[in-house]
């Protein structure tokens, strides 16, 4: 019985190894289920452009992609506690463009450089030195999927009826405002000063083109400068002679003529090939005899492979697609807005979406908010002591203190 035993297992061994090595080539099992890839998403035309766009690379590729559409603040979460599992529920992910510190020092994106992504140079410089961690100097950890910047809307008709042509300087819209505001059951200027992300967005560049910054160059708080009392008095003059709306209201308002202008992103305005309001770069000066900065705030919409993905080789062979020149100029019809410059200088796109041109040297001459992983935490206090200034609550300079008390306790 033993040596029967011996001999059959001697067989087993040797049907094993001939199976797996001598008999001739292995055929290639064309009967498996296609490998899956999901992409946690921005929801919205995010989604809309991912769904559009997908249909050829799953065809090459013997996949089907997911894509869950996400609110901001749920994304975020999601992909963050995700992050702990070994193996990851997404393949890839977005990220807003102020989470790049945070995502990044907590390794929830693979390192794109060290996979063999070569950097291309078709890419508006802007958009991926967002990708880069450290900022604009180190390996690529995502690609700048959606491009955005903040730019200035206003109502033409508006300016035409009181003869003023597009503002140059942050002097020149407070006095479109004063002349506007009240007459006819209209506003000047239109501010979005909620707390926190709201008014923090929109009152920066007023910071910026008044040379002013939430930190200098050694990472002290500068918020409380010469140049920021200045910039918060003009916000609030320009509240004096316009409205505090949210989003939906502001872009109602200057789309329908009942304001003058406001800062918003192209997103809110323009969708396809007509917009509901004109739209200009931000101006870069406090006065007209003042010196220029860079004030358009970008906001790119960055997509990375995830560092826990099963499917990384894939998943990076999408990323490339999705962000490539073909798929960006096909994604304009879907409302997906470039980052390439060879995309947005296309002869038959700038002719059919005329603004591409416009967010181009907004996004090439914009400035991005400050590089750290705090930047979450930061934002809601400053928001807050903001609030308190154009509310009364505060004077400015106690306001601005508070503000810089408390951000140089979150630096801590």
């Amino acid at each position: 019985m033993k040596r029967k035993l011996s001999i059959l297992l001697v067989l087993c061994l040797l049907v094993t190894m001939l199976a797996a090595c001598g008999g001739g080539e292995k055929e290639a099992d064309t009967s498996g289920e296609p490998v899956k890839l999901v992409v946690a998403a921005r929801g919205g035309s995010h989604v809309d452009v991912l769904e559009a766009v997908k249909g050829d690379f799953e065809a090459e590729n013997n996949c089907t992609i997911e894509v869950l559409g996400l609110e901001a603040t749920d994304l975020k979460q999601k992909i963050s506690l995700d992050s702990q599992n070994k193996t990851g529920a997404y393949d890839l992910a977005m990220a807003d463009d102020p989470w790049m510190p945070e995502l990044c020092e907590a390794g929830i994106f693979a390192n794109l450089t060290e996979m063999g992504y070569k950097e291309d140079s078709d890419f508006v410089k802007a958009s991926l030195d967002i990708g880069k961690h450290p900022y604009a100097e180190g390996d690529l950890y995502a690609l700048p999927f959606a491009g955005n910047v903040q730019l200035l809307f206003y109502n033409k008709q508006v300016l035409d009826d009181k003869g003023f042509s597009v503002p140059e300087s942050w002097e020149d819209i407070l006095k479109i405002s004063k002349a506007v505001n009240g007459k006819d059951g209209k506003v000047g200027y239109v501010i979005r000063g909620q707390q926190g992300n709201p008014i923090v967005s929109d009152y920066l560049p007023v910071l910026w083109a008044f040379g002013g910054d939430v930190f200098d160059e050694n990472w002290n708080v500068t918020i409380d400068s010469k140049e920021a009392k200045e910039a918060l008095k003009l916000y609030m003059d320009l509240l004096a002679n316009g409205a505090n709306y949210e989003k939906n209201d502001i872009v109602a308002a200057v789309s329908d003529g009942k304001a003058a202008m406001s800062l918003g992103w192209p997103s809110w305005y323009i969708s396809g090939e007509s917009a509901t309001a004109e739209y200009a770069s931000i101006p870069s000066k406090a006065t007209s005899s003042s010196n220029a900065y860079p004030t358009g705030m970008i906001g790119n919409w960055m997509m990375g492979v995830t560092a826990n993905s099963a499917n990384s080789e894939l998943a990076m062979k999408f990323l490339e697609y999705v962000t490539s020149a073909d798929v960006q100029k096909k994604a304009a019809e879907f409302g997906g807005v470039p980052t390439r410059t060879s995309v947005f200088t296309d002869s038959e796109l700038t002719a059919k979406y005329p603004y591409f041109e416009t967010i181009l040297v907004g996004t090439e001459n914009s400035v991005v908010r400050p590089r750290t992983p705090l930047w979450t935490d930061i934002e809601t206090a400053y928001g807050a002591e903001l609030s308190s200034a154009i509310s009364g609550t505060k004077s400015i300079d106690q306001a601005l203190a508070d503000a810089k008390a408390a951000i140089e306790a979150i630096m801590k």
